[in-house]
């Protein structure tokens, strides 16, 4: 249920994004978080890989405080980004590099190698749709998320990206729902509380 809930939402938002005027495409995003891995990503722990993403995400929701939230999802995003591909790995990090200098042109070249190589790779997918999303290139940084949502649903990243994109483009019903499925996958994620407030607050007040 919550995999097609998913796929239906940013499925709607890359179809309005695609009607879009093609200037309403490349303007500046509005500089709302992005959510995005941590700088500094933990090795994955022994056991980690065995337990699986389910025990993890479980752990995440269960997550009494938010030094306990914060601690797992660096092993959720550990395990997420983990490649199986030394190739991909390797052009991963050049892909940190090159956005770091803000070469977004170089980043989307490699990262269309890596999803290339590795479509199955989720961080492929959500990496490009971040580096489209710095370029204001709303409709391409959706179709990743979509992508990024059908082989993991539940990647509260991907889904805070969504919520933020959509709000950008002044879709709030879709933009709550996209927040909502966020923050019940993970409810201690930073500013997703007071979007969806202000959401809850938008929509509820007039008729969409």
């Amino acid at each position: 249920m919550h995999r097609r809930v998913a796929i239906r939402i940013a499925a709607a938002a890359v179809a309005a994004a695609l009607t879009l005027p093609a200037a309403a495409q490349t303007d500046n995003p509005s500089g709302k978080r992005w959510v995005e891995p941590p700088k500094d990503i933990p090795k994955a722990q022994r056991g980690d890989r065995t337990r699986n993403i389910d025990f993890l995400l479980g752990a995440l929701k269960a997550a009494p405080d938010e030094d306990s939230a914060k601690a797992v999802e660096g092993r959720i995003w550990a395990l997420w980004l983990a490649s199986g591909s030394d190739t991909a790995d390797l052009l991963m990090a050049r892909v940190r590099v090159a956005m770091e200098e803000k070469d977004y042109d170089l980043a989307i070249r490699l990262l269309n190698a890596i999803v290339e190589i590795r479509p199955d790779y989720v961080e492929g997918w959500d990496r490009r749709a971040t580096v489209y999303f710095l370029k204001g290139d709303l409709g391409r940084a959706l179709a990743d998320l979509e992508e990024v949502l059908k082989r993991e649903p539940r990647h509260f990243g991907a889904l805070a990206g969504l919520g933020t994109i959509l709000s950008d483009l002044g879709d709030d019903k879709h933009a709550l729902e996209a927040f909502r499925r966020a923050l019940a996958i993970y409810p201690r994620l930073d500013g997703v509380a007071d979007q969806v407030k202000t959401l809850s607050e938008k929509v509820e007040g007039r008729d969409i």
